[in-house]
């Protein structure tokens, strides 16, 4: 089994006004990587968001502000290097954190996602972390499998993941990141982390953004469900056949 290094590891990020923080999580991310791993910023910025990236390093594409999966969803299919880590450009997630979820994916899993909710996450205002909590366990209940986070930003994913699913939510596109993986078989392992303070405001409304992420569980689960039974129901006919 090959064993990857940070040479092989591209961070990607979807950035929306977030001058104030991303200065800080890329300096994160180039000093716990020794500057080996590729970054990729989807930029919809009005703000200096995209120059403060680019003076860092990172290869930026910019595109019309379309909602965070949109630009997510970009980033996560733009590397061309086999380990992609997500992470938001807030200064939420610890960077130093990197080499943990690298071992994991060395270890064999497909996706390795940050658990925020495990561990408190004190830092996320309550209605947020009651809400996250509630998103978790509806998941667990719809795939059958204990998920303590789905809405997390910080995961691992082997790109050959990335790139044979279909990705089709916007807002919610961090619960389809992983309830897909989980309900196509992937090994998937959650790890706790800290989540820390963000820096600048949020641009998420948490009643509608709620909304969205609620029916975009309750979708992803019931596509795969159809599509577990189709393929059920075709290797059923062909040995019949």
């Amino acid at each position: 089994m090959t064993t990857y290094t940070f040479d092989d590891v591209a961070v990607v990020m979807g950035t929306y006004n977030e001058e104030e923080a991303i200065e800080h999580v890329l300096t994160d991310i180039d000093r716990v990587t020794d500057g080996r791993a590729a970054v990729v910023c989807v930029d919809g910025s009005s703000d200096r968001t995209a120059a403060v990236a680019r003076d860092h390093g990172a290869r930026v594409i910019e595109q019309e502000p379309q909602g965070y999966g949109v630009a997510v969803r970009e980033a996560v299919l733009a590397p061309d290097r086999p380990v992609v880590v997500t992470t938001d450009c807030d200064d939420t997630y610890p960077m130093e954190r990197l080499p943990d979820f690298l071992d994991a994916i060395n270890e064999g899993y497909d996706v390795v996602s940050g658990d925020r909710l495990s561990k408190g996450a004190k830092t996320m205002p309550m209605f947020n972390r009651l809400g996250n909590q509630a998103f978790a366990l509806g998941a667990s209940l719809l795939v059958g499998r204990r998920l303590h986070d789905t809405t997390t930003g910080m995961r691992a994913y082997r790109k050959a993941v990335i790139d044979e699913v279909t990705w089709t939510e916007n807002t919610g596109l961090s619960a389809e990141l992983l309830l897909r993986p989980v309900m196509r078989g992937y090994r998937v392992k959650e790890l706790e982390i800290d989540y820390s303070e963000r820096r600048g405001e949020t641009t998420l409304d948490p009643l509608s953004g709620g909304a969205e992420i609620a029916g975009s569980i309750v979708r992803v689960a019931a596509e795969e469900r159809l599509r577990q039974l189709s393929s059920n129901e075709s290797g059923a006919s062909s040995r019949s056949a």
